[in-house]
């Protein structure tokens, strides 16, 4: 990383003191210019793949800098068969030109149109390796492109059902990627030649530098890991049907395109270049984005603002502009978009109240398996960090909803202290997002997500409290229907010791002999109370009802272990059951989320502990008979 920092650098050091004039073309290819057109052709025809030679001669179109695209000669090396699979061919070709000679070939450029004459050939997508002292590139025959075009067209909409379960963020934090690499990020064997698809320019405006980096850990080994310097234009998050139509009357074969994963007030959008256009629809990047099948995300044009050549990996530095429809296929030989449509998009909505005043973050983050989940927690990790009261020592208390079509609001209460293995900004979004992951890749889900409604209490200091100790205040030989008081003591983070009495009601119905007192955080009761099956996938009512019944870490329980059956189905704990009813209950195991427990947790008392509580302490007490004699 800090060499491919250091090579930036100097490459950045080396254009700003590039003359004018080395940019400018040589006489000989003055003279080739003169007979290139101002422009792609405003018509299309398309060039047989069958008459395609060595020696043959083209015109590539992209963006260098602006709005316009600039011509390239284009050079035909010959036709590699199969090289991108099966039936699925390579042209290899040569660019010619100052600028193609100085950066070589630049991420973005994915998508420029290759024409001979006035047909079109296809879009470069390929690149050999890296540090290549030549422009070589491959080109995605326009032929393999057009049945991305011919696709049945229909309007932008989330996808109904997951079609694999998504790792939670947390499990995926020990693992370098977040999801499978597509096609255009691995490399493509041809008689000892490496290539690969042309990185897409990932832009993430408004993210901090640690935030980046989560995003690119989850990332690891796809084209999303890579990301690129660039800002969002102005009106790139919402669509005024005038602007657009004014915006969408601009792009032509050449122009950079940008697909949104994340817009509002920050943005994650990846950019390649217009292949083919017509008045419905447009094909770009030659290669996949995601290799994700349907998708639906915003579509906008693009801005180039400068156009960085370096010997590792020339990127071009992007501003998203106006939408123009939204992006509906994401195949192996490209990417669709269909004009004017409209992107389904899941509303985020992030209310931070701190020391220094209440600040809003609103996004709308891609629906799409294998990216949601990751998005939102970036986006929740990023608004945490971006504030002057985010310190080692702060806390964080998050409520809020997961909202869902079809069934009922899904509550949030997380409390994360500072002081941990892990930061607290770090964890908190990961506890976040674990829960939202429960729920968008769970295989039962019928409904979409409405939103996410979020509200983060930033506390500026640690709140970690630990249960030293607990005991019986009275005789621990108590009678039914008695009331006790136990006596705990907790110990806030550098703070003395101070006890808290708790009263607690026995029910008149527990018979003499022995009880057990679990006097815990409430992690510890959760588990205690919902034991799953093991390898068991929940479903959503499960989970709704675990979400639900979750006891918040800032208190200290008190619960009562009778020896009594108990049970938990489908996320419902049934306390204190006759032998009978739990016998009868057995059979259910292989329907249901259901375990069998010979011990009964069930909840007698809580108060405030006053910070974050971990630890727990089981005392025993005597039942005798006599009832209560108070």
């Amino acid at each position: 990383m800090r060499f491919s920092a250091l090579l930036v650098a100097f490459c950045l050091v080396l254009t700003a003191g590039i003359p004018a004039h080395l940019w400018a073309q040589s006489p000989s290819e003055g003279a080739a210019a003169r007979n290139v057109p101002s422009g792609p052709p405003a018509t299309t025809e398309f060039f047989p793949l069958s008459q395609v030679h060595r020696g043959l001669m083209g015109t590539a179109w992209t963006v260098f800098q602006g709005t316009t695209p600039e011509p390239m000669q284009v050079e035909i090396l010959g036709i590699l068969r199969g090289a991108r699979g099966p039936g699925q061919d390579m042209i290899l070709a040569r660019l010619h030109g100052a600028k193609p000679d100085f950066t070589g070939v630049v991420e973005g450029m994915s998508g420029s149109p290759v024409y001979v004459g006035n047909k079109l050939l296809g879009s470069l997508s390929y690149r050999i390796g890296q540090f290549s002292k030549e422009p070589i590139a491959g080109i995605t025959p326009i032929q393999q492109m057009l049945s991305l075009r011919d696709l049945p067209a229909g309007p932008a909409q989330p996808r109904p059902k997951l079609a694999t379960p998504v790792e939670s963020p947390v499990a995926l934090l020990s693992k370098t990627g977040g999801l499978p690499a597509s096609s255009a990020g691995l490399p493509v064997s041809q008689s000892g030649m490496n290539f690969q698809g042309m990185e897409t320019p990932l832009v993430m405006s408004g993210f901090r530098p640690d935030a980046i980096r989560l995003w690119q850990e989850k990332m690891a080994g796809t084209t999303l890991q890579s990301v690129a310097a660039g800002g969002m234009g102005s009106g790139a998050s919402e669509a005024d049907p005038a602007m657009s139509k004014s915006a969408e009357a601009t792009l032509k074969p050449g122009s950079a395109i940008s697909a949104q994963l994340v817009r509002g007030d920050v943005e994650i959008a990846a950019t390649c270049t217009i292949t083919y256009i017509d008045p419905k629809q447009l094909l770009a990047c030659g290669h996949p984005v995601l290799q994700a099948g349907p998708v639906s995300l915003p579509m906008t044009t693009a801005d180039v603002v400068a156009t960085l050549a370096s010997p590792l990996n020339s990127f071009k530095i992007i501003n998203t502009g106006q939408t123009v429809g939204a992006f509906t296929e994401d195949r192996e030989s490209g990417i669709r978009g269909v004009l004017g449509a409209q992107a389904h998009m899941i509303p985020m909505h992030i209310g931070i109240k701190g020391p220094d005043g209440p600040r809003n973050v609103n996004v709308q983050v891609l629906d799409l398996p294998s990216l949601t989940s990751q998005a939102v927690l970036v986006v929740l990790y990023n608004s945490l960090l971006e504030s002057n009261e985010s310190t080692a020592e702060t806390s964080y208390h998050v409520t809020g909803a997961i909202n869902l079509a079809n069934y009922p609001s899904a509550p949030l209460d997380l409390w994360v202290s500072s002081g941990g293995m892990m930061p607290a900004p770090m964890l908190a979004a990961l506890q976040t997002g674990e829960e939202f992951a429960k729920l968008y890749a769970n295989d039962a889900r019928q409904g979409a997500i409405k939103n996410i409604d979020l509200h983060v209490d930033v506390i500026p200091r640690r709140l970690q409290v630990q249960l030293v100790s607990a005991r019986l205040v009275s005789n621990d030989l108590v009678h039914p229907g008695d009331t006790i008081t136990i006596e705990a003591t907790l110990r806030p983070w550098q703070q003395p010791e101070r006890n808290v009495r708790i009263p607690v009601k026995l029910p008149a119905r527990l018979d003499s002999g022995n009880l057990r007192l679990l006097i815990s955080d409430g992690a510890t009761l959760d588990r205690t109370l919902r034991q799953p099956q093991l390898g068991r996938a929940q479903d959503m009512e499960t989970v709704l009802e675990e979400a639900r019944r979750a006891h918040p870490a800032d208190r200290i329980y008190v619960s009562l272990l009778a020896p009594e059956a108990q049970a938990t189905m489908d996320g419902q704990t049934l306390t204190s059951l006759p032998l009978s009813v739990a016998n009868a209950l057995e059979p259910l195991r292989s329907a249901h989320d259901l375990s069998l427990n010979g011990e009964s947790a069930e909840l007698a008392a809580a108060v405030p502990a006053g910070g974050v509580l971990s630890g727990y302490q089981i005392l025993d007490v005597h039942l005798v008979d006599g009832g209560d004699l108070h």
